[in-house]
């Protein structure tokens, strides 16, 4: 049986001014679908009465900036370590938004420079925003998903960064998490109705398999499917494939 493949997560940590890296890295639960980089420069229309013949009378007046923004989900109903509040995993990455005490100067509280790594893609600066969306609560009013959304940036733009691209290794028994959220089955839900509206109704049977659903017919609201995964289908052998062949009978010759 092949080992499940082990996906590079990306991570968040704080950095130094020299770029080393300073505490542990916040690993995330699902990879990002996607990463937006944007650069700007500042430019100015000149003042005054220049020679406006000229076919670019724009002049750069200031240094660039380099912005990246990220969507990051969390979602603790498929985790087992007694975690029962989603804020306890965001709160990890809004603490790159908070203020610190300048080491240089005690009266300035400025946020910590970050790190957002994921493979080969590697990106510094200070977090600018933060938005995080509480998109699922229990019964008794415990938030259990949220998604955050954060903008880190530079007033810079320098060459691309390339870190290493290097999977760690599972712990026994984990779960291969994908690269996106689950789908969280609604009220009175099946695993069919939920592949059916996916296109995937052929698959039911083979999906509640793949995700370990007990009662496919009967899910509980806010139960997390992965309607990408299925098991495979073997095809039994045939019977005369499976049964030895019967012995023939001795040829007898005609007598004239």
């Amino acid at each position: 049986m092949p080992a499940p493949v082990v996906l590079e997560k990306a991570f968040l940590v704080a950095v130094d001014t020299a770029g080393k890296e300073q505490g542990e890295r916040v690993v995330v639960q699902f990879n990002p679908e996607s990463l937006k980089v944007s650069f700007a420069n500042q430019i100015a229309q000149p003042q005054g009465g220049g020679n406006q013949s000229e076919k670019d009378p724009q002049q750069f007046v200031g240094a660039g900036t380099t912005k990246l923004a990220v969507q990051l989900w969390f979602d603790v109903t498929v985790r087992t370590d007694g975690v029962d509040d989603v804020r306890k995993l965001t709160q990890k990455v809004a603490a790159f938004i908070t203020p610190e005490q300048d080491k240089s100067d005690k009266n300035k509280f400025v946020p910590p420079k970050a790190r957002f790594g994921w493979g080969t893609f590697q990106y510094d600066g200070i977090m600018e925003s933060l938005e995080e969306s509480l998109e699922f609560f229990s019964n008794d009013g415990r938030p259990l998903r949220a998604s955050v959304t954060f903008t880190l940036s530079q007033q810079r733009i320098t060459k691309f960064a390339f870190g290493s691209a290097k999977a760690a290794s599972a712990p026994p028994g984990a779960p291969n998490l994908g690269q996106k959220p689950l789908d969280a089955a609604p009220s009175n839900g099946s695993v069919q109705q939920m592949a059916a509206a996916k296109g995937k109704g052929n698959d039911w049977q083979s999906i509640a398999a793949a995700n370990k659903i007990e009662n496919p017919r009967s899910l509980a609201p806010g139960t997390l499917l992965d309607l990408n995964v299925r098991v495979p289908s073997v095809q039994p052998p045939s019977i005369a494939a499976s049964q030895p062949p019967l012995p023939q009978p001795p040829r007898v010759g005609l007598r004239r």
